[in-house]
């Protein structure tokens, strides 16, 4: 049983003074996000960049793309296990989703563009940058924040010359008649961090230390931040990444977003400033992509802590 009646994510909100470095506003936000990732893994957020023009503008696009036929959608494929197309799996056969990598750089949208609409679709093309790119400035905000909270900028910025970003285009179709509403298992994210947008459809819940689920209500101005397994290596410990699924219960289809953050070429490791007596190491330098191929081995699955079975000291 759970302790809380009826519990609610953290929203924060980031406009104004608080994205200036170095103000008061943007210290005093800093502290509300590591707690937040502290406390839940996770939290809403909302972003003043973000316009409600360009939450119709993507979701106009995610239908349209899942318009195309399967045989189309199927040559979505990557080296890395889930960053490509994923669809008619009979654990979670509501669920289908497409992967756009490198997607903050016009050569990896342009390539999955052109993959699935061989004539061109600068609106697609030019609606997925757009929206890649923005959101991968909160993301970068929310983690310049985190790092200088724990006083490992330099750490950070090492990271963030090696990052990549992944943009999952989500559909979950309605459950048929005598079928059960669950659209993806409960789950920690592979990624370094996750930033989440939903349409209007309810669906994601996340799980508290507490072991209570908490509904996420979607907005067209919010965004759920997650932290990934990646980043609880990073953070050696400190934060843990946040246990969510997707039920459907409603006779709708649901649309969302995620993007997802890698490091790519680079060992992630535990900065120095993070190790003392009281807090020794608790993971081994690891390679990203190497860490996501081990968790789709049978030894990977079978673990309750996947980084721990692969890097933990």
């Amino acid at each position: 049983m759970g302790s809380l009646v009826n519990p609610t994510l953290p929203t924060i909100h980031f406009s104004g003074k608080n994205l200036e470095p170095g103000s008061t506003a943007w210290m005093s936000t800093s502290k509300d996000v590591v707690r937040a990732l502290e406390d839940y893994g996770c939290f809403a957020a909302t972003y003043s960049k973000f316009s409600l023009g360009m939450h119709k503008a993507i979701f106009r696009c995610s239908e349209e793309l899942f318009d195309l036929p399967t045989n189309v959608k199927v040559q979505n494929t990557s080296d890395t296990p889930s960053h490509g197309y994923v669809g008619q799996e009979p654990i979670i056969p509501l669920y289908e989703g497409l992967g756009i990598e490198n997607a903050t750089t016009r050569e990896g949208v342009k390539k999955f563009t052109n993959l699935l609409w061989p004539s061109g679709n600068d609106r697609f093309c030019e609606t997925a940058l757009e929206y890649s790119r923005l959101v991968a400035e909160l993301d970068q905000v929310v983690m310049r924040m985190v790092s200088e909270s724990y006083g490992i900028e330099s750490s950070y910025e090492s990271l963030l010359g090696a990052t990549s970003y992944l943009l999952r285009i989500i559909k979950y179709r309605k459950p048929e008649k005598g079928e059960n509403g669950l659209g993806i298992v409960p789950h920690t994210d592979k990624s370094f961090m996750t930033i989440i947008h939903q349409c209007q459809v309810n669906g994601l819940e996340i799980k508290t230390k507490d072991g209570d689920w908490i509904t996420v209500d979607p907005s067209p101005s919010s965004f759920i931040v997650m932290a990934g397994d990646a980043c609880m290596g990073w953070t050696n410990g400190r934060i843990e990444p946040s246990i969510h699924r997707v039920i459907i219960k409603g006779s709708e289809e649901r649309y969302s977003l995620g993007l997802f953050t890698f490091i790519r070429d680079l060992k992630i490791q535990v900065p120095e400033e993070l190790v003392d007596d009281h807090h020794p190491a608790q993971f081994k330098p690891f390679d990203h992509y190497k860490f996501i191929h081990f968790y789709y081995t049978e030894e990977g699955r079978k673990s309750n802590c996947p980084l721990r079975a692969y890097c933990g000291v």
